[in-house]
């Protein structure tokens, strides 16, 4: 499966229209239509987006393995507007000492 079908796969899992999809993500519709009619798949700079729009890990759109097993990369992709992200900012502010406490608190609470 291209990566378009898996877009258009996942939009009729979640009911968005075509319509819907290009207002969510800015992408024009003209284009969304070629992608089904030329079976061309979306330039690499609307990844991102439209893996937000969908609700999808990028690796999963990319490679088609959200039902598979396969080993996991070693990185995350979180989204700006969530707890996570906060968490990690906040922690990237602190002093290395700080950090210290806060995994240590982590480790005692991950015990409970």
């Amino acid at each position: 499966m291209t990566i378009s079908e898996r877009i258009f796969q996942r939009m009729e899992e979640k009911k968005l229209t075509q319509k819907e999809f290009s207002q969510a993500t800015g992408i024009a519709q003209s284009t969304i239509c070629d992608w089904r009619r030329k079976g061309t798949n979306p330039a690499s700079d609307k990844i991102m987006i439209i893996c937000h729009c969908l609700d999808m890990d990028p690796v999963d759109l990319l490679s088609g393995t959200e039902n598979q097993k396969f080993i996991q990369p070693d990185y995350l992709t979180i989204s700006k507007d969530t707890e996570e992200y906060r968490l990690i900012e906040g922690f990237r502010e602190m002093d290395p000492r700080a950090k210290a406490r806060l995994t240590g608190y982590l480790d005692a609470l991950k015990e409970m």
